[in-house]
């Protein structure tokens, strides 16, 4: 199920005299923006019925589904529609590299987006691969009681650094909180979006 904030019919599809409007896609697990394409009615009907990204090619005025040759689908989370209703923020899940560059954005960027996000997502991978060695399927074999165990001694231990004043121990034992509490979520089968929305929940 796709998560949309909008009517189809609200959309201004005639503010641009081809009858497109841009569409903004965003790696849904690390918020990396990917590539840019367009869309006119008919693609977005395409997008919503199957769940795979559709465009309008403006070179070859045809539809075409993002990874129709490559097999690199963009599965759609969400799409949601700025406020004049003539641009979509479209959230989806790369199956592969995005760029026909064989790069995983169309965007040249060394920053590191979301890399707390990107963690979660290695370790939905470890999950579904269970990789032989990995610490990670380890936790998963162990079970909610270890995995919430280790949480807890991690909070501990920065709580302990923080309390000592030393601020890269602190730092340290952090950074382990937080990938055994993203191991956690995502036994659970939650993720840092479910915090988010409880957290926005609070702020409103």
């Amino acid at each position: 199920m796709i998560d949309i904030d909008f009517e189809l019919d609200s959309l201004d599809f005639e503010k641009n005299k081809d009858s497109l409007i841009p569409a903004i896609i965003q790696d849904d697990a690390t918020l990396k923006v990917l590539m840019l394409g367009y869309v006119n009615r008919q693609a977005l009907e395409m997008t919503i019925s199957s769940g795979k990204m559709t465009f309008f090619s403006r070179t070859r005025q045809c539809l075409w589904t993002k990874g129709e040759t490559s097999g690199n689908f963009l599965t759609v989370k969400s799409i949601h529609a700025d406020c004049d209703m003539d641009t979509l923020l479209v959230r989806a899940e790369p199956s592969g590299p995005v760029c026909h560059k064989g790069t995983a954005s169309c965007f040249n960027t060394d920053t590191e987006e979301g890399f707390i996000r990107e963690l979660q997502k290695i370790i939905r991978k470890r999950q579904s691969d269970r990789p032989e060695g990995s610490y990670t399927v380890r936790l998963f074999d162990k079970g909610t009681n270890k995995i919430a165990q280790k949480v807890g001694e991690e909070a501990v231990e920065t709580v302990i650094e923080a309390v000592a004043g030393n601020d890269p121990a602190m730092i340290y034992e952090a950074s382990d909180l937080i990938y055994h509490l993203l191991v956690l979520l995502v036994h659970k089968g939650l993720s840092i979006s479910d915090l988010e929305k409880e957290l926005s929940r609070r702020h409103k």
